[in-house]
């Protein structure tokens, strides 16, 4: 049985261009759908957060504000729900041995760009995945914790890969706009990563060797089945 570990933004707000607080969290889709087709696959699924908190949903991921029709987003609340002792006590990041799992799973929501971009304990684990040839897989806004991985002299390690994320095009269209704290697609170009987009709100993966992405929420289940893809064919 394949283990993944599933890392989620523990941050419930973020500081956006004007320097407002903007209230935010894990986007509801994207956790729900890929640990609901990871787990139907038999794959074990553990959760951890920076600090062992508690993540938090984002309450537009929940509702027709943030495109999310109310059979969906009913969906998803009865999946979170039947998954809630693993969300209300994650495993805490910097505890965790990359040496026990087959593959590293971070979902998105704008919670990530808070803490993940630049979280220590999970570069460490992304350099070491790179290293070692381990799955990692990122989605949406998740794409930005790849940011946390950096080279002994500074460098983006994920630089030059093939790689997708939430697109400029589709912050602009229902994400942040300019009041965004950065543009993810933006961001990883100039950092040296190769940078593929689909059409606003389309399924798109890329898979570059061990390094899946995938664009947006709408690519959760997309993303999720060529993580276990990956892992079937090691």
């Amino acid at each position: 049985m394949s283990k993944i570990l599933m890392i989620v933004s523990a941050a419930d707000s973020l500081v956006l261009a004007d320097g407002s607080t903007h209230p935010t969290g894990f986007w509801a889709e994207e956790v729900a759908a890929s640990h609901k087709v990871l787990r139907a696959a038999g794959a074990q699924v553990d959760i951890a957060t920076p600090g062992a908190v508690r993540p938090t949903v984002d309450a537009l991921s929940l509702d027709s504000r943030g495109g999310v029709s109310e059979t969906d987003a009913e969906e998803f609340r009865t999946y979170l729900d039947s998954i809630d002792d693993q969300l209300s006590s994650p495993l805490p990041l910097a505890e965790v041995r990359l040496s026990d799992y087959d593959a590293l799973y971070i979902p998105g929501g704008h919670a990530p760009m808070a803490d993940l971009a630049h979280d220590a304990d999970l570069g460490r684990l992304l350099n070491e995945a790179d290293a070692d040839g381990t799955i990692v897989a990122a989605l949406c806004h998740g794409v930005a914790a790849l940011l946390s991985a950096t080279t002994a002299d500074g460098g983006f390690t994920f630089a030059g890969r093939d790689l997708t994320s939430f697109a400029d095009e589709e912050e602009r269209q229902g994400g942040l706009g300019d009041n965004t704290p950065f543009f993810l697609e933006s961001v990883l170009r100039e950092r040296g990563a190769t940078v593929e987009t689909g059409a606003p709100w389309s399924d798109k993966v890329v898979v570059d060797g061990k390094l899946i992405t995938g664009q947006n929420p709408q690519s959760s289940t997309a993303t999720a089945e060529a993580t276990l893809k990956a892992l079937a064919g090691r």
